[in-house]
């Protein structure tokens, strides 16, 4: 997971927290909706660096 993916799961732990200590039932799903939102993407970096690593060591001319 990047910093900018942690930072983002970050701030909507905090959304979903206030939401949940006012009574906003609207902020406390939009906190849950970026904290999955950031899980998506740090899945999706993730996979992306695997699939790298898949092809660099295909591809490796050092046999």
């Amino acid at each position: 997971m990047t910093d900018k993916n942690a930072m983002d799961k970050l701030k909507g732990k905090a959304k979903e927290a206030t939401g949940k200590v006012t009574g906003d039932r609207r902020k406390e799903a939009e906190g849950k909706t970026d904290q999955a939102k950031a899980k998506a993407e740090g899945a999706l970096d993730a996979t992306g660096d695997r699939a790298k690593g898949m092809k660099d060591s295909l591809t490796d001319d050092d046999r």
